[in-house]
């Protein structure tokens, strides 16, 4: 198994003792460029044939990364924050050990290899504020990426959300991506990675998209909301009830009178109780379809 470290630091330390006009392409093809094949199925190109037109750079902001445009002097304690080699070794034993619970428990990985990153994200796009100042993105397997505001409380964070992410890159191995996937499947999904990543550190490192939650209003609000509607569709349908109507309408999606990310929430106790009925251990519920899980927890709705 082999991990690649794509060195951001550097990367944007060369940004930052640039001109303005040349930190853009520093950033497409130092830090996207090895993302490539990420990016592209997103269908975001490197560079658009127009200049202004969709492209990496645009799509990044988008996302939640600091612009390149911004990489200035004024972000050179950020930078720095990033720049600790034990750091970096930190995560590539993560990503390691995280994969080693597949393979240690006989889940030959067909990816062999994996590119790594972190990314300073921009405080002032909600979706790095509303999640507490970290995201992390590892649906396309091969490739993970942690975003950040970096601080003291980020960085503890930054090893629960590899393991995250390491195990969104382990299922869809195994189980490929469909773009008509529906609500209960995405929420399978985002379950098995956070109780993967607290399986990993604790429960008490559980991400904001869980623990922002009480057990009231996902109990007597959010299940109501959602127990109807596990059969929905599309992005456009299921967004607000994954992410909240917020993050939804910043996305151009419709609200549904939900809360921040109450799909996440609910999804996660929702492979709780399926851990706990099963007994299966969450490496091995992360390789089992979606459609046998959600048969398994029809009393969780009910409860």
């Amino acid at each position: 198994m082999n991990i690649t470290l794509l060195r951001s630091d550097e990367i944007y330390k060369k940004m930052m003792n640039s001109p303005k006009e040349k930190r853009d392409d520093i950033y497409r093809y130092e830090m996207a460029k090895p993302f490539e094949f990420k990016w592209s199925c997103y269908n975001v190109p490197l560079k658009s044939p127009k200049k202004g037109d969709y492209d990496v750079v645009m799509a990044s902001s988008m996302f939640g990364y600091l612009p390149p445009s911004e990489v200035d002097e004024t972000q050179e304690e950020k930078i720095n924050l990033i720049s600790n080699d034990a750091l970096w070794q930190t995560c590539k034993r993560t990503i390691e050990n995280c994969l080693e619970c597949f393979t240690k428990a006989g889940h030959e990985l067909p990816v062999k290899d994996y590119m790594f990153s972190l990314m300073l994200g921009n405080p002032q796009s909600p979706y790095i504020s509303l999640n507490d100042g970290y995201v992390g993105d590892g649906g396309i397997p091969g490739y993970i990426i942690v975003s950040l505001v970096p601080n003291e409380y980020t960085i503890n964070k930054i090893q629960v959300a590899l393991a995250h992410e390491c195990n969104h890159n382990v299922r869809f191995q195994f189980e490929k991506w469909k773009n008509n996937i529906t609500l209960g499947e995405m929420m399978v999904c985002e379950g098995l990675a956070e109780n993967f990543a607290t399986s990993m550190f604790g429960e008490d490192m559980v991400g904001p998209w869980v623990s922002k939650t009480d057990m009231n209003t996902l109990n007597n609000y959010i299940k109501p909301l959602i127990k109807d509607v596990l059969d929905t569709k599309d992005f456009d349908n299921i967004s607000a009830y994954l992410w909240g109507d917020e993050l939804a309408q910043l996305q151009g999606f419709f609200p549904q009178g939900v809360p921040y990310c109450a799909g996440y929430a609910c999804g996660y106790h929702m492979i709780k109780y399926y851990l706990k009925k099963t007994g299966k251990s969450v490496v091995e519920a992360t390789l089992t379809p979606a459609s046998d899980i959600l048969k398994e927890i029809k009393d969780f709705w009910n409860e």
